[in-house]
């Protein structure tokens, strides 16, 4: 267990700024993907999704 400690290991003081935005940015993508993902194979929203599914080919 101590190699692989020692592999994942983060010396979290010498982040520097881009490091911060970039895990940051990650860590709010994945959220969001992970609401959008719930959010559309929730059987409640599957008429409501399906009724909008031709939007983008509608000629208004």
């Amino acid at each position: 267990m101590n190699k692989i400690e020692t592999y994942l290991y983060t010396d979290w003081a010498a982040l520097t700024a881009q490091d911060w935005g970039g895990m940051l940015l990650t860590i709010a993508v994945f959220i969001a993907m992970a609401i959008a993902f719930f959010y559309a194979l929730r059987p409640k929203n599957a008429k409501m999704l399906e009724e909008q599914r031709m939007m983008p080919l509608r000629d208004e």
